[in-house]
């Protein structure tokens, strides 16, 4: 009798945090943002709280880069920080703005969460960089196709250079490459459904700060 082929981890990430996936990807800003709904001041803002959240993400890489679950998805290419500030340079004018935005509660919540689990527990880091890194190199492309042409965005250009990834010359082989390193996560059964929680409640992170992006929009 053949044993039954285990799922792959990166199989059960992505189906297990469908859900929470779906809700965020359709929250109401988002929606509405792309919808054409919005104007460029709402899309600034959003790229503001990414600012925070990015460096809540990529503050401890130097830290984590000879850990063995965290270690091998610190990639250089991957980084975003510097495009985001870019992109906010462009959108405000200069590059004074860093003295005057502010994290939203959630996404001050959010960037606190991932800066936990970098100092405490990189399994839980590593389901934060999945479900951002990962979605930028998908879902993110059709964001910057919608604000180049809504605002008027240069191709590929300032404003948009967050979704823009110029040392990856193929994403679709990145992504394979990825999540061939979620399979390879040196965690037991146990701690694999850990990390998946993790993944759910990053999604419910993103959707909270969406949330509050649509309050603050909605004045």
């Amino acid at each position: 009798m053949t044993a039954p082929v285990a799922t792959p981890f990166s199989t059960q990430i992505r189906e297990a945090s469908h859900e929470q996936h779906t809700e965020a990807e359709n929250s109401s800003f988002m929606s509405e943002l792309l919808g054409g709904g919005l104007g460029v001041e709402a899309f600034r803002l959003y790229t503001e709280q990414l600012w925070f959240v990015y460096q809540a993400l990529e503050g401890p890489t130097a830290q984590l880069a000879s850990d063995p679950v965290a270690g091998p998805f610190v990639q250089p290419e991957l980084a975003r920080v510097g495009q985001l500030e870019r992109d906010l340079d462009h959108m405000h004018g200069s590059p004074d703005w860093r003295a005057t935005v502010t994290p939203l509660p959630a996404t001050a919540a959010y960037a606190d969460r991932i800066r936990e689990t970098a100092a405490e527990w990189t399994g839980g880091y590593v389901a934060h960089h999945y479900t951002r890194y990962l979605g930028d190199l998908s879902g993110g492309q059709v964001i910057r196709s919608i604000a180049e042409k809504t605002w008027g965005f240069e191709p590929k250009g300032d404003g948009v250079r967050f979704y823009v990834f110029e040392s990856i010359g193929n994403p679709a082989a990145f992504k394979r490459e990825y999540r061939t390193l979620l399979d390879a996560v040196p965690a037991d059964d146990a701690e694999r459904l850990r990390i998946v929680e993790e993944c759910k409640r990053a999604f419910s992170l993103n959707s909270a700060v969406f949330k509050d992006l649509g309050a603050a929009t909605a004045r």
